[in-house]
C-alpha cells in the first residue's frame, strides 16, 4: 500500500514505494566505499525505491519517476525487479491512463524503467517530462529500451519550468548531466539529489555512482541550503521514510 499522503498548496502528494532491497551483486560495494569520507559501517544498505503521485485539486495527475520495471527492464542486473508501482497506482485508485504528466528526474534503470510497459509507454495518455541535457546523455539500454519508446510522448525542458498546473521542474546537474527535482509549493521531489541520509548532515560526502561528483556535491549543497532557508519537506527517492521537514 503506498504512503500516507500530504497535500502541499492544494495538491496531494502520495508516496509509492515501487520497491526495496540491497544492490545486486553487479554494482554492490560496501557503504563506506559507495559514500566517500562518509564514516559509514559496512553493513548492507537497503534502498527504498520511492516515485510520487502528485493529485491537484482539479483531479490532474503527475507522476515523479517510474521506478526499476519489469523483471526484464534495464534494472533488472541489479535491482529487486520487478516493481510494484503499477500495483501502488492501483492501492491509490489510478489507472496509469489517467496519469497526464510524467517527470523523470534522470534516467538511472531505477528511476525510469517504469516508463515502459510491453515495449510501449507504460502512461499512454502522459508527456514525460526530461531535460535537453538528459536526453542527450542517454545510452546503451535507456536509449534503447526506454527513451526510443517514449520519444513521441517527450516533453523536453532546459532548465527550470512549469510543466503542470502548480509543478515545476529544477535543473540539478551532477548525479547525471540534465538531473531534475520537482517542486511542489514547500515541497521538493529530490530524485537523487541525495541518496543517503549522511549527504544531509555533510553535503559534500560524495557518491561513487554520481556522474560528475564534484558537481553533484556543489549542486547538493546549494539546493540543500536553498531548501533549509524555507524550512521546505524534501521528498527522496530512497530513504525508508519518503518525507522529511529541512
Amino acid at each position: 500500500m503506498p504512503h500516507r499522503s500530504m497535500t502541499v498548496s492544494g495538491v496531494e502528494v502520495t508516496p509509492l514505494c515501487d520497491a526495496v532491497g540491497s544492490m545486486g551483486a553487479s554494482i554492490r560495494r560496501p557503504p563506506a566505499e559507495m559514500f566517500v569520507g562518509s564514516g559509514l559501517r559496512d553493513e548492507p544498505w537497503v534502498l527504498h525505491f520511492h516515485c510520487y503521485l502528485l493529485r491537484d485539486g482539479a483531479g490532474r495527475l503527475t507522476l515523479v519517476d517510474t521506478g526499476i520495471g519489469a523483471a526484464d527492464s534495464p534494472a533488472s542486473s541489479w535491482a529487486p525487479v520487478p516493481g510494484t508501482l503499477a500495483g501502488e497506482l492501483a492501492a491509490a485508485g489510478v489507472a496509469p491512463a489517467e496519469i497526464g504528466t510524467v517527470i523523470l528526474t534522470h534516467l538511472h534503470s531505477d528511476h525510469a524503467s517504469g516508463a515502459v510497459a510491453d515495449g510501449r509507454p507504460a502512461f499512454e495518455n502522459a508527456r514525460y517530462v526530461l531535460q535537453q541535457a538528459e536526453l542527450d546523455a542517454a545510452r546503451d539500454l535507456m536509449l534503447d529500451e526506454v527513451v526510443s519508446k517514449i520519444k513521441p510522448q517527450l516533453h523536453v525542458v532546459e532548465g527550470d519550468a512549469e510543466v503542470a498546473r502548480g509543478v515545476h521542474v529544477h535543473f540539478a546537474p551532477g548525479h547525471t548531466p540534465g538531473h531534475q527535482i520537482a517542486r511542489v509549493g514547500e515541497l521538493a521531489v529530490t530524485g537523487d539529489l541525495v541518496l543517503h541520509p549522511v549527504q544531509l548532515d555533510d553535503p559534500a560526502i560524495r557518491y561513487v555512482y554520481d556522474d560528475d561528483q564534484e558537481a553533484a556535491a556543489r549542486t547538493r549543497a546549494e539546493v540543500l541550503a536553498e531548501l533549509r532557508a524555507e524550512r521546505a519537506i524534501i521528498a527522496t527517492a530512497h530513504f525508508s521514510e519518503p518525507f522529511l521537514r529541512l
